[in-house]
Order: C-alpha cells, then sequence, then structure tokens
C-alpha cells in the first residue's frame, strides 16, 4: 500500500504589497486588502483569523490563483499569479493547490460515494500522475477512513462528510492545502478530528496549509497564526506568544485591549527602553496622562 499522497515539497507562498479592490454593483470601490506583505515557508501551517470582511478569504482565493491582485504581487510556488497565463493558472489549481470550500456540500457529489467523490477531484490530473497516486482506497486508509470508503453520502454525518471532502480536496497530492473554514458548524469532536487531519497531511506529507477561521481556539491549534483587520495584517501569533506586526510605513496595529486604552487620535509618546519600548499616552501640552 502507498504510505503517501505523492509525496512532494510543501509549496511557499509570498505577498508583496498586495491591494485587492472589488467594484460592487453600483460601481462603487471597495479595498478588501491594504498592502498587505506576508510570508509563507514551504511545509508551515498557517491560519488567518478575523471576523466576516476583514479580507481573509480574499487572500485564500489570491493564494488559489481564482483572484489576481489589484496591487502588488502574490507568489505561489515561485509563480506570480499576477503575470501567469490562464492555462497556467488552470494548472496549478489542478495540481499545486488543493482548496476545501467552506461546507462539505460544496465539495463533493451528493449522489456519489467517497471513492468516487476522491476520482472525480482526481479528473483534471494528467494520466500519469493519477496512475502515480495511490488508489482512493488506499488514501482513506491512509487518513483514518477506511470504514468510510462503501458508504454512501446520505448515511453519514456532517463531520463525515466534511472528513470525505478533505480527503477529496488532498487526493491530489498538491503542496499546498487552502481550507477555507473547515470547522466551522461541527461538534467539538469533529472539529478536532478535522484538526488532525490538517496536521497530519502537514507532518506525513509536508503539504503546506493555510486556513481560514474566525475561531480564535481553531487557529490557536496551528503552530502560526495571522490576525486580518481591516484588509492589514494586524498581529501573528507563533507557538502560543502574540506579536505585533510593523507595517511597510511603519504602523503597528494595536492589541484589542490596548486599543481599548489607546482609541484612535490619541497622543502617545515612545520611549525605547533596555527591555524595549514604552507607550504612553499624553495630553496636548506633552504631559502624561
Amino acid at each position: 500500500m502507498s504510505t503517501a499522497v505523492a509525496r512532494r515539497t510543501g509549496v511557499a507562498v509570498r505577498c508583496v504589497n498586495v491591494v485587492q479592490i472589488y467594484t460592487t454593483a453600483g460601481g462603487h470601490d471597495v479595498v478588501a486588502l491594504r498592502g498587505v506583505n506576508l510570508d509563507i515557508r514551504a511545509g508551515e501551517q498557517v491560519a488567518l483569523l478575523g471576523p466576516s470582511g476583514s479580507g481573509k478569504s480574499t487572500l485564500l482565493s489570491l493564494f488559489g490563483g481564482v483572484l489576481r491582485p489589484s496591487a502588488g504581487k502574490v507568489i505561489v510556488d515561485g509563480h506570480d499569479v499576477s503575470r501567469v497565463s490562464e492555462g497556467e493558472l488552470g494548472r496549478m489549481r489542478s495540481g499545486t493547490v488543493a482548496s476545501l470550500l467552506q461546507g462539505a456540500s460544496r465539495n463533493l457529489l451528493p449522489y456519489a460515494g467517497a471513492v468516487e467523490n476522491i476520482e472525480f477531484a482526481r479528473r483534471a490530473l494528467p494520466t500519469a500522475v493519477r496512475r502515480s497516486l495511490p488508489s482512493a482506497v488506499e488514501l482513506l486508509d491512509r487518513l483514518g477512513m477506511r470504514d468510510l470508503a462503501g458508504r454512501p453520502l446520505g448515511t453519514m454525518s456532517g463531520g463525515e462528510k466534511q472528513r470525505i471532502a478533505f480527503a477529496a480536496a488532498v487526493s491530489s497530492g498538491a503542496g499546498l492545502l487552502l481550507a477555507d473554514e473547515p470547522t466551522s458548524q461541527l461538534s467539538h469532536d469533529d472539529r478536532d478530528a478535522m484538526l488532525a487531519l490538517l496536521h497530519l497531511v502537514n507532518r506525513e506529507f509536508g503539504t503546506t496549509v493555510v486556513l481560514v477561521t474566525h475561531d480564535p481556539e481553531v487557529a490557536s491549534a496551528m503552530p502560526r497564526s495571522i490576525t486580518i483587520r481591516n484588509g492589514r495584517i494586524g498581529s501573528e501569533g507563533r507557538h502560543g506568544f502574540d506579536f505585533g506586526v510593523v507595517d511597510e510605513d511603519g504602523a503597528v496595529h494595536l492589541p484589542d485591549d490596548l486599543a481599548d486604552r489607546f482609541p484612535a487620535g490619541t497622543l502617545v509618546q515612545f520611549e525605547q527602553t533596555p527591555d524595549g519600548v514604552l507607550l504612553r499616552a499624553v495630553d496636548e501640552t506633552g504631559a502624561q496622562e
């Protein structure tokens, strides 16, 4: 039995001053991303955390080649998404990048079983690549889902369907997995099972994993989490520690608790100390408040 899904090195992703602008039906421009700079190393596991409308799903669409940036560069596996042809983008989406959309039903053929869904997910791969991959049953066994191989989707729970959707997504052996809210509407146990699968493909197959979530608990399960606020990177978490991120223009987004203490318009004074940088609020005369 094969022990990996066409094991390959994970894919690196880089954003350089990325701006994304949408035009509404009424002709108004909406800025979804504002000068994002980000490096994700090959083989990393990263969570993009933020509320609805923060820009995190837009980033995921750029990584997957679904969108091209309005300005700046998005580089996936060494290829600039804004410059490659539509044909190259199609090949990237079918082989280099795997996407797990929010909600199992958006990823699966409802009338087919687990094996058929995996085989359908591989249909766009070249014949030689398909032949090099483990069979659908072998893949399910490797992912701990052998018991689901012969069951119709209609007999499965929501968590089981989501796991089959996951198996179909990673079945191509892609080096980059993009997962949009993969634990949404799952029970606590099913959520933990999904997180375990994300860790498994990263550890065993070398896959770079990028997931989008609004749940801080899910984000904390990843070695690295990036908080997106108003189209900008607000902060990063790495192995249980939280860090601010300095923008290109020197701006730093304050954590929520400090933002409450220093609301917009507050005059502040910075002082470099042996231990770091001291931030204090001052009044209009420069006196400490």
